[in-house]
């Protein structure tokens, strides 16, 4: 680790991102473990990306074990994707602590989550099918099909992608430049383009990430258009005047805690707690009514302030 005389818990302070955008659970839970198992892993010299990948295969399995309308299988499920979660945050505290970081590992941290929540789905799509097949036949399955892939693909997976752009904005007036992974698409195609063609798999995954930053900001009009007008203005993000940080900070901070609830914790309890009950496709219905609400909440509240502040860069001094 970076510095082998830290104790614990400067080491856990350390790992963090930052205090405005750590959940109570993470910091009180999630954290600990996860540096207690970064430090573990580091001693073998294991790379944070490994770590990551470990998680696939804890998350799918996870996903696999709620197909099961059982409690045995149900509890399972709970516990392997608590462990998966552990693994996702000791790769992060992992990179910080000792300088890992790599874009591969935020994609790859990033698809972590999509790759647990796609079994979460199929399985969810398939028991609530078996649930009321009596009842309705093979309809049952079509309705909980389509549901889960409203929830999976139309809410989750654009809550989430948004989410984490909205922290990494907010990280890059917290912190900087060096704090934050705010990506542009523009700058990660020319990446891709430039990559020779005999490295492909290269060419594909900056293509696809910049895809992934595109859709980001094709929902960000306001911002992109206040982001701009401050590049051009301030074309070395460390000029950025303080108290022009310091105000856009403060009005995003109240919106930390919606990009907090549309990650992993808050859906995750109702996941254990739909599927534990016996009543799992609550967690898709509720993912379409209550988590869009507060997306779109979000979203709007996110874009007013983008707006305030273009007008606010153009009269500051």
């Amino acid at each position: 680790m970076t510095n082998e005389h830290k104790t614990f818990r400067e080491l856990l302070r350390a790992s963090f991102k930052s205090d405005d955008t750590e959940e109570w659970l993470d910091v009180h839970f999630t954290r600990p473990i996860g540096l207690a198992f970064a430090l573990f892993w580091n001693r073998f010299g294991v790379h944070p990306n490994v770590i990551t990948i470990i998680s696939f295969f804890l998350g799918a399995a996870a996903g696999v074990m709620f197909y099961f309308p059982d409690l045995y299988h149900n509890i399972a499920g709970v516990v392997l994707l608590m462990f998966a979660n552990f693994c996702d945050s000791t790769d992060g505290q992992m990179a910080r602590l000792t300088g890992k970081k790599t874009l591969v590992g935020r994609v790859l941290d990033g698809l972590s989550g999509d790759v647990w929540f796609l079994f979460i789905y199929v399985a969810i799509f398939l028991r609530t099918g078996n649930m009321f097949y009596d009842e309705i036949g093979y309809s049952a399955y079509f309705i909980a099909f389509a549901i889960a892939a409203w929830a999976g693909f139309g809410c989750h997976s654009r809550q989430s992608s948004l989410a984490d752009y909205y922290r990494q904005i907010h990280l890059f007036f917290l912190l900087g430049k060096e704090g934050s992974e705010l990506d542009n698409s523009a700058e990660q195609r020319k990446i891709a383009e430039s990559m020779p063609k005999e490295r492909w798999f290269a060419r594909l995954f900056y293509s696809n990430y910049a895809g992934y930053c595109k859709s980001q900001e094709d929902r960000t009009p306001k911002f992109q258009a206040f982001y701009e007008q401050l590049r051009q203005r301030y074309s070395n993000p460390a000029t950025i005047p303080q108290s022009l940080r310091d105000e856009f900070r403060r009005g995003s901070l109240p919106l930390m805690k919606y990009t907090n609830l549309l990650t992993f914790n808050s859906r995750a309890i109702i996941v254990y707690l739909s599927c534990l009950l016996g009543v799992p496709y609550v967690y898709p219905i509720l993912e379409i009514t209550v988590y869009t609400v507060m997306y779109a909440h979000m979203r709007r509240s996110h874009e007013r302030l983008s707006e305030q502040m273009t007008k606010r860069l153009a009269s500051f001094q």
